[in-house]
């Protein structure tokens, strides 16, 4: 299959030297970059693109898709996350296969009208028979680039743990799923449309053989780790309480930092933690809007960017955000920094860099984040003729006058999106069934 973008107007490559090219053809053929230059031709199909700004696709390294179903919920909307969560837990046990798959269509599709084009999911919840390959079913049909998180929770509140027991698992049936979740779907190879990790949920859902264990495991099968670590005060008060420490030394003493490993939020890491981090190429998910709907703070983007520490973005789950939009998250996080730190924190050309290449590095795919001969064919088109972009002096400064629906998208070099509507699946039915199911669990 051979696509040819015709006189992109900007492209911003992410390549190692930033490179910015104007008024090119870029040739999409069999689901890589084949090439890049002006007035190439073609015998495939033309996407004429002479008032866009192409990027590469925006990568998302943390989420937990099933959470689409339970936006805004009542009780949780001004709660810091152990409320939150509290409220949650009990609606989220009533989910099942239905729900999750659902829950996961129409989240992936959200993401990919902004743009993104690989997206990470950690699910740390099984209830009522849900399985890790309903989400994975999902992102084929909707054709995003998938890297699930087979998440477990195995301390319920009887034992001193916040999920309440009816949702947490037993550590040797968590151990044998994770084996077989990676020897059914995981893809090592170049290109990988799936690829599966290994994600506890948490420091105080967990206990440390379990994390131990899941590390041991990952590194044998060659699969990364996730969870989620430092992201508020209850969360370092909770690690000093019951382990003795902070949570990078918990991290790094359960085998928990390395190239392979990325930690969600992490919006708490002291000066100590961060260059433990950066020494051993540990990575960061960010995400800005979750961590302000829950107050839990400003996480030190710069200082770990500074420092030389990996960092992606996170749109967190839809029910902490209430949104799945990763442009919208980007611009966010380049506020925030902006906030903290001054108004030349973070510019807009780097806080798009670390939506895409940035997430890519992240989620350990060299193979992706960049417009590049030879890298994946997974591409975002942004039509820079509407009024979002009216007047602007700068069409590569995305984040400071949008827009923020993307109008074609591409991965692997096949269409997701199109004239800024999904066309890989029935997106408006997908919709009705999730708002039925949502409904359902209202009442």
């Amino acid at each position: 299959m051979e696509i040819l973008l015709k006189n992109a107007g900007h492209v911003l490559t992410m390549d190692d030297p930033n490179s910015e090219l104007a008024d090119v053809d870029i040739r999409l053929r069999d689901g890589v970059i084949a090439e890049i230059g002006p007035d190439l031709h073609s015998d495939g199909e033309l996407v004429q693109a002479s008032h866009c700004l192409i990027t590469p696709g925006l990568v998302n390294t943390h989420h937990h898709l099933y959470q689409t179903l339970t936006r805004a919920v009542p009780g949780g909307q001004d709660a810091l996350l152990f409320g939150w969560l509290k409220t949650l837990y009990p609606i989220w046990a009533r989910f099942g296969p239905d729900e999750m798959f659902t829950s996961a269509q129409v989240g992936l599709a959200e993401l990919a009208l902004s743009g993104c084009t690989m997206s990470s999911d950690h699910l740390y919840l099984y209830p009522n028979g849900a399985r890790l390959e309903d989400t994975i079913d999902a992102a084929r049909e909707v054709g995003l680039r998938f890297h699930p998180t087979r998440g477990a929770m195995s301390i319920g509140e009887s034992d001193g743990g916040l999920p309440p027991d009816a949702l947490v698992e037993e550590e040797r049936a968590i151990l044998e799923d994770m084996i077989r979740v990676v020897d059914a779907f995981h893809d090592p190879s170049e290109g990988a449309m799936v690829r599966v990790g290994l994600a506890p949920c948490s420091p105080f859902s967990v206990s440390r053989d379990l994390m131990r264990d899941a590390a041991l495991l990952a590194r044998d099968k060659g699969v990364m780790l996730h969870t989620h670590l430092a992201e508020n005060d209850e969360d370092i008060a909770y690690s000093l309480e019951n382990f003795g420490c902070r949570p990078g030394q918990y991290a790094e003493d359960l085998g928990w930092t390395g190239d392979d490993v990325w930690h969600a939020h992490c919006v708490k890491l002291d000066r100590q933690e961060i260059d433990l981090f950066a020494r051993s190429r540990t990575g960061v998910a960010h995400c800005p809007c979750s961590n302000c709907r829950l107050g839990s703070g400003i996480a030190p983007v710069r200082a770990m960017r500074d420092a030389g520490v990996k960092v992606g973005l996170g749109v967190d789950g839809s029910a902490s955000n209430d949104s799945g939009n990763l442009v919208s998250e980007a611009r966010q996080a380049m506020l925030l920094q902006r906030v903290a730190r001054g108004a030349d924190a973070m510019s807009a050309r780097e806080a798009l860099r670390i939506a895409t290449r940035g997430g890519a590095e992240v989620l350990g795919r060299d193979d992706c984040g960049q417009i590049a001969v030879g890298k994946r064919a997974d591409i975002a088109v942004w039509d820079m003729s509407g009024v979002e972009a009216a007047g602007s002096w700068d069409r590569a400064a995305l984040l400071l006058a949008g827009p923020t629906r993307v109008r074609d998208l591409f991965v692997e070099g096949r269409p997701v999106v199109r004239d800024s509507a999904v066309v890989s699946f029935d997106l408006e039915a997908a919709v009705k069934r999730q708002n039925i199911l949502a409904a359902k669990l209202v009442e």
